[in-house]
């Protein structure tokens, strides 16, 4: 009864952490402006079970993709076991889904297969990062913290599967000697081949066995809690994420409906003057965006598809859309914590998105091409962020490179980019 009673409030405690924590990112994205993203909803369903469930974009790269598909099954599947540990953890049972027989030794044999996969995955992804060194996952960008959230992701995942294996392991000898509790039950392809390095005393097997069962309900729930501290939080929010997609043609840019409506009112004197003030033009901080845009920061997974794509940074300029939505994130989280400091109101720190943690000559660098958008797995638009604070530059401050005045200008005067007058456009024509 000692045992179930402290399962039962470990459960309730990381349960209850787990709400406290998952609320207060919900409450950060909800600081973004509205935008309607529930029309349509026959085709977001459909782009979210292509996208996020079949992970159809991650396939572009094949073999990180096959990968990623091994832990993502592995991780969805094989914690349908937790329904059995939680059932067992409660009640004081063992194996208390046995009674299905041949299906339950099924489930068992399917679940070490996949745990043998993640565990082989993960090692990969290792090697990929710390000793091969793929570029795109060791920028300057990934330096200190995000290095190690993901290797930590990788041994937290890695260890959860040695550990189950390992239950299984002791649980299956336990079983071939007799032990009482222990019924007879399942199928364990890959950990019977770790028996042979456990000792044979029932005793010792029976505190190993529970030894590995609590690390493995702890290691689960430690995990659980640790997804809104870490880029992992992507296995929960990329499906909403890929719902709320823009389905606009990804070249289509919106208007600000302020300036449209200011816009209209001056060519037609008929129509009424827009109501009400313009609080700003662009996007100057976190609370200048979108909803969409706050919770497209907190999906990101760092991967760095989007940067490896991105033909400014390939030349060799600063800017990085890997690093343009982390920075959306770092900079949410320090809103966060002051409207937490602040008993629920943001108190003006002397920060905000641009400058303090996006340059501006990363957001003057972007051609907005949308190869960022279109590598994303996961529907994550960067191009929308750096428009904003694009827009916020010109139209609040009016600070701008040279060449994007000078641009400006040859609109405004010429009707076009160049700075031809119009009657002089077509003299090309007659230079032969």
């Amino acid at each position: 009864m000692i045992a179930q009673l402290l399962f039962a409030i470990l459960l309730v405690f990381a349960g209850w952490l787990f709400y406290k924590n998952a609320y207060k990112i919900y409450r950060n994205i909800r600081l973004g402006r509205s935008v309607n993203r529930f029309g349509s909803p026959a085709e977001r369903t459909k782009l979210m079970l292509l996208v996020a469930f079949g992970q159809k974009k991650m396939f572009k790269r094949p073999i990180p993709a096959l990968l990623h598909l091994f832990v993502y099954l592995g991780f969805v599947i094989i914690n349908i076991e937790m329904l059995e540990i939680i059932i067992d953890g409660i009640a004081g049972t063992h194996r208390v889904f046995a009674f299905m027989g041949d299906f339950y030794s099924f489930l068992i044999a399917s679940f070490e297969w996949l745990a043998l996969s993640v565990f082989t995955a993960c090692l990969i992804f290792l090697i990929r990062r710390n000793i091969l060194r793929v570029k795109r996952l060791n920028q300057k960008e990934l330096n200190n913290w995000p290095r190690t959230d993901a290797n930590l992701i990788l041994i937290a995942e890695i260890l959860l599967m040695g550990a189950f294996l390992f239950m299984n392991a002791a649980d299956h000898k336990l079983q071939g000697l007799q032990a009482d509790h222990y019924i007879v039950a399942g199928s364990f392809p890959v950990s019977q081949y770790l028996t042979g390095i456990l000792p044979s005393n029932v005793g010792t097997l029976i505190v190993m066995e529970r030894f590995f069962w609590w690390f493995h309900i702890i290691g689960v729930l430690a995990f659980l809690n640790y997804l809104p501290l870490s880029k992992h939080l992507h296995i929960l929010l990329a499906f909403p994420n890929t719902y709320f997609s823009n389905l606009r043609p990804k070249g289509q840019f919106a208007n600000m409906p302020s300036v449209t409506a200011e816009v209209k009112s001056m060519l037609d004197p008929s129509l009424p003057p827009p109501e009400g003030e313009v609080s700003r033009f662009g996007v100057k901080d976190v609370h200048d965006l979108t909803w969409k845009n706050l919770l497209d920061a907190y999906t990101c997974t760092e991967c760095g598809r989007c940067t490896a794509s991105c033909p400014a940074n390939i030349t060799g300029k600063l800017l990085s859309p890997r690093k343009i939505m982390m920075d959306t994130r770092d900079r949410l989280a320090v809103v966060g914590k002051n409207i937490d400091h602040n008993k629920g109101q943001f108190v003006d720190d002397g920060q905000s998105l641009i400058d303090t943690h996006i340059s501006r000559e990363e957001i003057w660098a972007c051609t907005s091409c949308n190869a960022c958008v279109e590598a994303c797995p996961v529907n994550i638009d960067p191009l929308q962020i750096i428009m904003g604070l694009r827009q916020y530059a010109i139209m609040e401050e009016s600070k701008a490179p040279a060449s994007v005045n000078n641009m400006l200008s040859n609109l405004e005067n010429n009707g076009a980019p160049w700075k031809y007058a119009q009657a002089d456009r077509a003299n090309w024509a007659n230079s032969q």
